[in-house]
């Protein structure tokens, strides 16, 4: 592999407008254009550094961290590669969409590759007070489908508790399409009656039915070759899926009391809260409906398995709900939200911060400023009834370190329902060492046994 770039390589690396660099097999930065040394290193060269120290400030490749690493996978399969990455700003964190194609001779050796960086407006590593925010790697996973689905046009099926923030996603999917310039049209699908279904969906013509005073445009005709948006789709009545299917399956539909079939012209996002698979065992919902919109289905994680996102939509949520003002947590207040399991996810977060910020007559929000969590011991409520202890340690209690590890090991050992080196990757620790953890509680377990 060659150690320098031809001049046409870099004469082709400077045209581009987005910040792009020559990389090498061994991550060497062979060469850099313009805009990366500006949008990055303010101006700053580094060409000779790696590309995991450069962007990340590791001193590691980004796979031995547990991080997806776009540049081994394209070495492995010879093609081009994407990976939604946390690159550092002078002006913080944020998220940019990464491009590594090989760069090859007149015999089709691969000479070095070419990285191309995009940054993505929809997501955001710092707090801020609109769109999507989160580090955690179960958010990251998500997003990185949300851009891996963006410019398909398949119908995305989008899966997930309530208040996880369906629909920000679904609008995070129209943001980042060619669709983005034209409508973004929700339905909420609880509730609706077959007529005022159809009456919403496809529209009428006046005097189709008692109320129809004038005609009204269906929302299927508003979008107009942008997305619509189905939150709920579980909810629909079996009377009223066979239509949604009709449409779908024809791109075709008729306003309520008119005889011309028109076009349908959308990209489909559906949600819902409930599990499809047991509705249609149960002949509650159609298969061919489930098949036709869930081309490409992304499971939304709960809060509770984002805690490392939870200070940072805490502090977004509050730009929002406030500002013209200032509103911090207090570490107390911090701590407590971490330690807390939010059934209601995202939205139960922006109603507990809602109430403190009416309660709080400063700009400074402490744990007496959330009541219904005073009395919320653990980390999580149902290993305290289950176990007969709490993770967490009374207010006011200290216990050694050692014994709280021994705890949360023994709660995911009851719980975790994978393999344990799958366990120890995501504690961050070698096999070798959760095994030994293990057998040190089991020896500590028998000894209690042996001496009663």
């Amino acid at each position: 592999m060659s150690a320098q770039p031809a001049s046409e390589h870099l004469e082709s690396l400077n045209q581009l407008t987005d910040p792009a660099t020559l990389l090498s097999a061994d991550y060497r930065i062979l060469a850099t254009n313009p805009p990366y040394l500006a949008t990055f290193h303010q101006g700053r060269e580094v060409a000779g550094s790696t590309c995991y120290q450069s962007s990340h400030g590791y001193d590691r490749p980004c796979d031995e961290v547990g991080e997806h690493c776009p540049l081994q996978k394209c070495i492995k399969t010879g093609r081009g590669a994407h990976q939604l990455h946390i690159h550092t700003f002078p002006t913080g964190r944020e998220y940019v969409n990464v491009e590594i194609v090989p760069v090859r001779d007149n015999r089709g050796e691969t000479l070095f590759f070419r990285e191309v960086f995009r940054q993505t407006l929809i997501a955001s590593a710092k707090p801020n007070g609109h769109g999507l925010v989160g580090v955690s790697k179960s958010f990251i996973r998500m997003l990185d489908e949300v851009h891996k689905v963006a410019f398909a046009s398949v119908p995305v099926l989008l899966l997930g508790e309530s208040g996880t923030g369906k629909e920000l996603i679904a609008r995070a999917i129209h943001d980042a399409s060619d669709r983005c310039s034209r409508p973004f049209v929700p339905v909420e699908c609880s509730g609706f009656s077959e007529k005022l279904f159809e009456s919403e969906l496809f529209g009428h013509r006046k005097g189709s039915f008692t109320g129809a005073l004038v005609d009204k445009d269906g929302l299927v005709e508003v979008v107009a070759g942008g997305t619509l948006f189905l939150d709920e789709i579980g909810d629909v009545p079996l009377a009223l899926q066979i239509k949604l299917l009709r449409l779908l399956e024809s791109h075709t539909y008729r306003k309520v009391g008119d005889t011309i079939t028109r076009e349908a012209k959308f990209r489909l996002v559906c949600a819902t809260n409930r599990d499809l698979d047991l509705m249609m065992k149960a002949g509650e919902f159609r298969r061919d409906l489930y098949y036709r919109i869930s081309t490409f289905p992304i499971h939304l994680p709960p809060l509770r398995s984002r805690r490392e996102d939870i200070d940072l939509l805490a502090h977004s949520i509050l730009l929002r709900i406030s500002p013209d003002q200032e509103i911090t947590l207090t570490q107390g207040a911090s701590e407590l939200l971490l330690r807390y399991d939010f059934p209601g996810n995202i939205r139960e977060l922006v109603n507990l911060l809602e109430r403190a910020r009416i309660l709080s007559e400063s700009d400074k929000l402490a744990p007496s400023h959330f009541p219904s969590l005073a009395l919320y011991p653990t980390l999580n409520a149902e290993v305290a009834s289950e176990q007969g202890q709490s993770l967490w340690p009374p207010e006011g209690e200290i216990i050694p370190l050692k014994k709280l590890e021994q705890r949360y090991l023994r709660y995911l050992l009851d719980t975790y329902p994978g393999p344990q080196t799958q366990l120890a990757a995501q504690l961050g620790v070698s096999t070798r060492t959760l095994t030994r953890k293990i057998g040190l509680i089991h020896r500590e377990k028998n000894h209690i046994i042996e001496e009663s």
